[in-house]
């Protein structure tokens, strides 16, 4: 058995998902995604990125669990017959602004609007398509705001078939206000001194996903400042 942290909308999927073979979408040093119900599952190590969609073990890398088939029993994710056991559940709601954005930190720009998500779902290679990624941060800084963007949410779950299952699955943890913690880290020095080092470690995240991730964030913060005008 290996224990594992979860957030709350991972276990409950795994609960609710019927017993049997569960479909490995990739499989890596350091993570496998798996298919359970048409919802990305991952289960990553400590060196891999922590999505909010996944399983987080311990291990430096998780060659220990082989390359056998995973299947789920009682709500239980199972890798090569290693049950992977939920110890304890882990926050990864990106946390609300505090304050209103300073215009130092941004510049007004265009609303993004459904031609833009039309644009962007899919937009990019690997795993998780940077147009993708640029959605996410620019759907997940709304949520910290608390600003409902109906239009836009349902324009990006029409079109969740045309990526990748991850990324599809990640579109849909944004919707939830659900992200990385360098995001999370990110949203909450914004207006403070420590801004420059936490946007420097969000960059650092994937081949483009930290870029992605903050270039959709300053989409949104644009547009947030000029609804607002003015700061606080």
């Amino acid at each position: 058995m290996i224990p594992v942290s979860a957030p709350p909308r991972v276990r409950d999927r795994l609960l609710a998902a019927p017993q049997g073979p569960v479909r490995v979408v990739h499989r890596g040093r350091h993570a496998v995604y798996l298919d359970v119900g048409g919802w990305c599952v991952g289960v990553v190590d400590q060196h891999a990125v922590q999505v909010p969609c996944a399983l987080t073990t311990r291990l430096d890398d998780l060659s220990e669990l082989g390359g056998g088939p995973a299947y789920l029993f009682a709500g239980v994710l199972h890798l090569s017959g290693v049950p992977l056991a939920i110890g304890r559940l882990r926050r990864v709601v990106v946390p609300a602004l505090r304050q209103a954005i300073p215009a130092q930190h941004t510049d007004p720009v265009a609303p993004l609007g459904i031609e833009n998500v039309a644009r962007l779902v899919g937009a990019g290679d690997g795993l998780t398509p940077r147009g993708d990624d640029v959605l996410c941060g620019w759907l997940a800084m709304h949520r910290a705001a608390g600003v409902a963007t109906p239009v836009v949410d349902e324009a990006v779950r029409v079109r969740l078939q045309e990526t990748t299952l991850l990324s599809a699955t990640l579109l849909d943890c944004a919707l939830h206000g659900e992200v990385l913690p360098q995001f999370a880290a990110y949203v909450g020095a914004l207006g403070t001194p420590a801004r420059t080092d936490v946007e420097r470690e969000l960059l650092a995240v994937g081949h483009s996903t930290g870029s992605g991730l903050l270039e959709g964030a300053r989409w949104a913060t644009g547009e947030l400042w000029a609804s607002v005008g003015e700061p606080a």
